[in-house]
């Protein structure tokens, strides 16, 4: 597999490109947990809320507890402290509800900010780099002959622009029927430059 051209510029700015992606990507997942933690924060009054329902709760249950004692009019006081205690349960339960929502909002909001840039700048990156590596191991598994410095001539013939093509001869599908060597090997060197490849040394 080849992951990097031959040609020094191009490799170069692949190189670039690469070290580019991967500081794009950590740098979103730093904005991402920038707003995760930045909404998280907005549970400290459901946390507030849920410690006041368990102060409530316990205070009241402990009231309870103390006024059963007391003759008479103890079992009435008890029940009744007891169904106030209740009040607190629910403010503790409505507080872990909003501190879970909080908490879920931070998590989506947090991953969404990070995944939307990471994808679309990732996603073309990985595009590119992807298409070069199996078109450059393709191309490199062909380069061990004049027969092979042929082939890209030929391919040079059918993609590359014709102002460069007339650069190398004025009639460079002539020179590829004639058999030219030099022209061959200069056809067949922009076709692979184009690659990221070098032809063979002896070539």
């Amino acid at each position: 597999m080849k992951l990097y051209a031959d040609t020094t510029a191009r490799r170069t700015r692949q190189l670039l490109s690469d070290v580019l992606a991967l500081a794009w990507v950590a740098a979103w997942l730093w904005v991402g947990r920038q707003v995760h933690d930045t909404i998280l924060q907005l549970r400290a009054p459901a946390d507030s809320l849920t410690s006041a329902g368990d102060s409530v709760h316990g205070a009241l249950t402990g009231a309870g507890d103390q006024a059963g004692r007391l003759p008479v009019v103890g079992d009435d006081l008890e029940t009744w402290l007891d169904r106030a205690a209740g009040s607190g349960t629910t403010l503790r339960n409505a507080g872990a509800e909003m501190a879970a929502t909080v908490e879920n909002v931070a998590n989506w909001l947090g991953v969404l900010t990070a995944l939307f840039p990471i994808l679309t700048v990732g996603g073309l990156w990985l595009w590119v780099r992807v298409r070069f590596v199996r078109r450059a191991t393709t191309a490199q598994r062909f380069i061990d002959s004049a027969d092979d410095l042929d082939l890209f001539a030929l391919r040079a013939l059918a993609n590359q622009p014709v102002t460069a093509l007339a650069r190398i001869t004025p009639d460079p599908a002539g020179a590829w029927r004639r058999r030219d060597p030099e022209a061959i090997r200069a056809l067949a060197v922009l076709e692979l430059r184009d690659q990221g490849l070098r032809p063979p040394s002896g070539h």
